[in-house]
């Protein structure tokens, strides 16, 4: 779905449309732009901007029978816009979901995108009910690993979702997706791939923290098991044999393996999923090789038709900290994501799913905002507060002066960075270095890289700051 499609979905339901000031706010919000950002562009007051947005989502709330943010007004639209072009099948789906879970609904696909719905509108749905059902601590997901594909509990960051449907339908695309640990990097991918599963393409799943060490020995070793893991997921004969040849070379063979052998023999596009690359980085053997072989893959594209049929979605923690060529590296092409923060809205609108009424309003937000500041709106760290704080386990005062103390909700999680430091003191000096200086600090370029990949600090250049509040305060602790 587009603007201009939601603009035409909000003229049905407002009686008298949107105002001018409205509609700007509607068209910039659509962009993912802040109220701060949209009052600059136009010229007013931010407060004024700010309480024009508020009422604007109170209007569409009322008109559309459910609460409506500024978090999830594009979803809220792309399901009405699924219940217009789809009201018989709506229909029969909603007499097969059970009464009580109506919050984990998700749209059945379509058999394709020919039928006239927008490719956005067949991506799983359910996340986007947005009315709060009678919680329980039954109800509560405990957070951990990706979030599942049926969850209440995903939190759309727009428009990053929007962006990358629309990118991964086109042949030959690539999706680089960045973000510190625990950020919600494989929960868009799975998304991502489960969109492209639903408009007919095959997709394809390598995560490379499953891989066995042995296979990092040499490059050969990593590209036939690399292979050989792909063709079982396209349930293909492994012929690596017939098609590996000393003398060409191992990059070449692969090359050639997955032209002329699984992307001829499959009947459609694959979607080709690489997540946590970042492990590659620790063995420069191979990423020197590997990493520029995918970038050579995408530039394939534009020259011969068959490796149209292939896209790639790259999920990394942080950038490549071994040199490469500006022209071999596969992260200065395609779609680049880096998955942000969430603001202080998508934490309200996170906790308000959490049933926890307190959170509501503009009272609630200020009641967020010291949570927010303590862990910096990561989405982990944020879900296993609302978590806690749902299950009244505890009480936000309480979990806020306990949260960097080894007493608090967060200990376990803090204690396993701290062990990994403790086997790398070359990241705890660096670090200490970091936590305890007033200022941002400059680090060598491995040692930053690794810190952010872990999601310890930010970065700008090699300078370096905590990610956090809770950071700051735990390993200016720990590490003295």
């Amino acid at each position: 779905m587009n603007i201009e499609e939601a603009l035409v979905i909000l003229d049905t339901f407002l009686e008298h449309g949107l105002s001018d000031v409205q509609e700007i706010i509607f068209r910039q919000a659509w962009e993912g732009q802040t109220y701060p950002d949209i009052a600059e562009s136009c010229g007013y007051d931010a407060n004024y901007i700010k309480d024009v947005g508020s009422k604007l989502w109170k209007l569409l709330s009322q008109a559309f029978g459910e609460e409506v943010t500024k978090s999830n007004f594009r979803s809220v639209l792309r399901r009405r816009s699924l219940q217009r072009a789809l009201p018989t099948q709506n229909s029969v789906l909603s007499e097969k979901l059970q009464p009580v879970p109506a919050v984990l609904r998700q749209s059945q696909p379509t058999s394709k995108a020919k039928d006239g719905i927008s490719a956005s509108s067949l991506v799983i749905e359910k996340q986007d009910e947005r009315k709060t059902p009678d919680l329980n601590p039954d109800f509560l997901e405990i957070p951990g690993g990706s979030v599942p594909l049926n969850s209440f509990f995903y939190i759309e960051r727009p428009p990053i979702e929007e962006r990358t449907y629309t990118e991964i339908n086109k042949p030959g695309s690539l999706i680089r997706i960045k973000a510190p640990s625990k950020m919600g990097k494989t929960s868009l991918m799975h998304r991502i791939l489960t969109h492209a599963k639903q408009t007919g393409v095959h997709t394809v799943q390598i995560g490379f923290q499953r891989a066995d060490s042995q296979v990092f020995t040499s490059l050969e070793k990593f590209l036939r098991w690399f292979c050989a893991n792909v063709s079982r997921q396209l349930n293909l004969e492994i012929r690596l044999d017939d098609y590996w040849d000393e003398d060409i070379g191992s990059k070449v063979s692969c090359t050639l393996y997955l032209q002329e052998y699984l992307l001829e023999k499959i009947d459609a596009p694959v979607v080709l999923a690489l997540d946590e690359v970042n492990r590659i980085f620790e063995y420069p053997e191979i990423s020197r090789d590997f990493l520029p072989l995918l970038r050579s893959w995408y530039e394939d594209a534009s020259e011969l038709e068959i490796w149209q049929k292939l896209r790639l979605i790259v999920v990394h923690a942080t950038e490549a900290y071994i040199p490469l060529d500006i022209n071999q590296s596969p992260f200065n092409v395609g779609l680049p994501i880096k998955l942000p923060e969430f603001s202080l809205d998508q934490m309200q609108e996170l906790a308000v799913r959490h049933g926890l009424d307190w959170a509501k309003g503009e009272k609630g937000l200020e009641k967020l905002a010291p949570l927010r500041a303590m862990i910096g709106g990561h989405p982990y760290l944020a879900r296993l507060a609302l978590y806690n704080l749902g299950n009244q386990t505890v009480t936000l005062e309480q979990l806020l002066q306990e949260a960097p103390t080894i007493a608090g909700i967060y200990s376990n999680y803090l204690r396993h960075h701290l062990a990994n430091l403790q086997e790398h003191p070359e990241l705890a000096i660096a670090l200490k270095r970091v936590v305890t200086s007033p200022t941002s600090v400059q680090l060598e370029a491995i040692a930053a890289y690794k810190l952010e990949s872990m999601g310890l600090v930010k970065l700008e250049g090699n300078q370096a700051m905590p990610s956090c509040d809770l950071y700051q305060l735990y390993f200016q602790e720990q590490l003295t």
